[in-house]
């Protein structure tokens, strides 16, 4: 059984190669922190599996703690963008 996740941890962490090399390529701010998440998503499943399969019960703190890094990422990019799309543009006409 520990055979069997390891091997889909590996299928896991080559999906989520694929998907940054096809997120990372996008021009936005936006495609960026979608690759940042891929990346940390894919790392508590990689976690996950691999503390199942060696029995450590210590890697589901990390996992967990990833993922409350990344949700206050994904917060912390929402607000630094709306700031950033909300102050005014100056105008030089005049």
């Amino acid at each position: 059984m520990a055979n069997v996740l390891i091997a889909f941890s590996g299928l896991v962490l080559l999906m989520v190669a694929v998907g940054l090399l096809s997120v990372l390529r996008g021009p936005t701010r936006a495609d960026r922190m979608m690759a940042a998440q891929l990346f940390g998503t894919g790392g508590i499943a990689v976690l996950l599996l691999v503390g199942t399969a060696s029995g450590v019960e210590a890697v589901v703190d990390v996992a967990l703690t990833l993922a409350v890094l990344a949700a206050f990422a994904s917060a912390a990019f929402v607000k630094a963008d709306r700031q950033v799309s909300v102050e005014p543009i100056e105008d030089d006409r005049t």
